[in-house]
């Protein structure tokens, strides 16, 4: 390998051998540091806002399956939305009318869960 390409590459390698020092210390300072006397409470399963049960054929409110999909609707658009926006200088119509495409499709998604009733809780 080349010293300019060793050169140009040493930061980004220096800060992954930092990140990956520091994660694995810090996992290992929980483990040995951390209470070891777990409750009932504590052991208990984590359901949606509701109580743990036995059964895993039980029936789930649609609801939360279409909040999900609201939440990833709106998260692919700011996630598109914010390059788009600093590029659109240089992206020309195509690139515009392609992000519109994109936000009428996103809209379909929106107004489908809309109808489905996921925004009215009880």
């Amino acid at each position: 390998m080349s010293a300019e390409f060793l050169k140009d590459y040493f930061p980004i390698m220096l800060f992954l051998f930092i990140a990956l020092g520091l994660s694995i210390g810090f996992i290992i300072l929980n483990f040995v540091f951390s209470p070891k006397n777990p409750d009932p409470e504590k052991l208990s399963a984590y359901e949606c806002g509701f109580e743990p049960f036995n059964d895993s054929r039980m029936e789930f409110d649609v609801r939360f399956y279409l909040v999900a999909i609201l939440f990833i609707i709106f998260d692919l658009e700011i996630a598109f939305l914010f390059p788009w926006a600093i590029s659109l200088g240089t992206i020309g119509l195509y690139g515009y009318l392609s992000m519109l495409v994109f936000l009428f499709i996103l809209t379909i998604g929106f107004i489908y869960e809309w109808k489905k009733g996921a925004l009215d809780w009880e």
